[in-house]
């Protein structure tokens, strides 16, 4: 088996792009953040204490998209050149969506994961004073397009009633 993050020497490496032309590529991720309902609540009504938790989290989730690179050691440096988060508030917490989109030689797909992980702790950190069981959960890829390997969808298992 030949693994393409290590060189000849088994040591940890980023996988050479230079030579890939740059295509139009897309990733969309969905996560969710489970609260208490007292927080739904206050989430409904406007009145978490530290503020507009929606807009801190849409903007937190979208400047971890811009970000990746810095978190994640292999992971390419690329434009981000859209990037869309939404959170819906539903009975048991906060849905989070992300899609990125670029035009360059690799995919979005671990962008668009990290801006739904940024989110969700952006959320969990606004209310975590109101619900200190507040939980991110269910981080996942659910559909890209573009690049070598071409356009995929998640499955639907019965077991994603959050993915869209």
């Amino acid at each position: 088996m030949t693994f393409t993050h290590l060189d000849d020497r088994g040591q940890a490496r980023m996988v050479d792009v230079t030579t890939k032309q740059p295509t139009v590529r897309s990733a969309t991720a969905t996560g969710h953040v489970a609260c208490a309902p007292d927080v739904v609540a206050a989430l409904r009504s406007g009145e978490v204490p530290k503020g507009d938790v929606l807009a801190v989290a849409r903007i937190a989730g979208i400047a971890g998209a811009k970000r990746t690179a810095e978190l994640l050691p292999l992971a390419h440096v690329i434009g981000v050149h859209g990037a869309v988060v939404d959170l819906q508030v539903t009975d048991d917490g906060v849905d989070i969506t992300a899609t990125v989109r670029t035009a360059d030689r690799t995919g979005v797909e671990m962008e668009a994961l990290t801006a739904v992980s940024i989110a969700g702790l952006a959320v969990v950190d606004m209310v975590k004073g109101l619900d200190k069981s507040v939980s991110l959960a269910d981080v996942r890829l659910v559909a890209k397009t573009g690049g070598k390997s071409g356009d995929w969808t998640r499955p639907a298992t019965g077991q994603e009633a959050r993915t869209p």
